[in-house]
């Protein structure tokens, strides 16, 4: 199956949110770290794809129409350039709410107490699929706060710039009509206009907010997708 949306937008800029969204505007299966996290065995595709530029695109997508947040992000090129009918999405909030949401989320992800960790080294010891699964996050910190923040997420200057120049550098990127860049809280309007079809009923969906993230993390290292 061919992608034919593809998620440029930063981690914690409404991504799930926007996954729920074109699922329910008709998208068969969209891809979303979530996706990796309950099926850790599928890392190797991305660590080819960081490796090499390219990986087996077939066994990666397989039922799969489009992809948004981490793993895909940070290849929107290599994806644009295997799928040149895709569109692309553009999530982006204010700079704000969004650092504060990855530094309480995201960059905390695992273990931060000793008790804690001694609790993760036990299930590291005995458990293949939770060591898989720590594989995933370790990957995606190393993607994106080693190499795309260069270890300097902490300095919110240097965050800042990191994130704007991301969004300039998609919006020169992609081609005009092909790119949405998109606020979750401006609802249906832009989204259902971009891709010309029919608003739902239904409010949009608000997904995987700062409160309910350290809830969700253990049940998709289970296997459990959560919301």
């Amino acid at each position: 199956m061919s992608i034919k949306i593809i998620g440029a937008g930063f981690p914690r800029t409404g991504t799930t949110t926007l996954k729920r969204c074109l699922e329910t505007l008709g998208h068969s299966k969209v891809y979303h770290m979530k996706e990796l996290l309950v099926n850790p065995t599928m890392l190797h595709y991305w660590k080819t794809l960081d490796e090499t530029g390219d990986t087996d695109w077939e066994g990666l997508y397989r039922n799969y129409d489009a992809t948004v947040d981490f793993p895909g992000y940070p290849w929107y090129k290599e994806h644009m350039k295997k799928y040149p009918e895709a569109k692309v999405i553009l999530t982006v909030r204010d700079f704000e709410g969004w650092y504060k949401s990855v530094d309480r989320t995201v960059f905390r992800a695992g273990p931060q107490t000793p008790l804690e960790k001694i609790k993760m080294i036990g299930k590291l010891l005995t458990n293949s699929r939770v060591r898989n699964v720590v594989k995933c996050i370790k990957f995606f910190k190393k993607v994106f706060f080693v190499n795309e923040l260069q270890g300097k997420f902490l300095d919110k200057e240097f965050a800042k710039k990191v994130w704007e120049d991301h969004i300039a550098e998609v919006k020169s990127y992609v081609p005009q009509e092909k790119l949405l860049v998109y606020d979750v809280r401006d609802g249906w309007g832009p989204i259902c206009k971009f891709l010309d079809v029919p608003e739902p009923a239904d409010p949009l969906p608000h997904l995987n907010k700062k409160e309910n993230f350290k809830e969700m993390l253990p049940q998709l290292m289970k296997g459990n997708m959560g919301e």
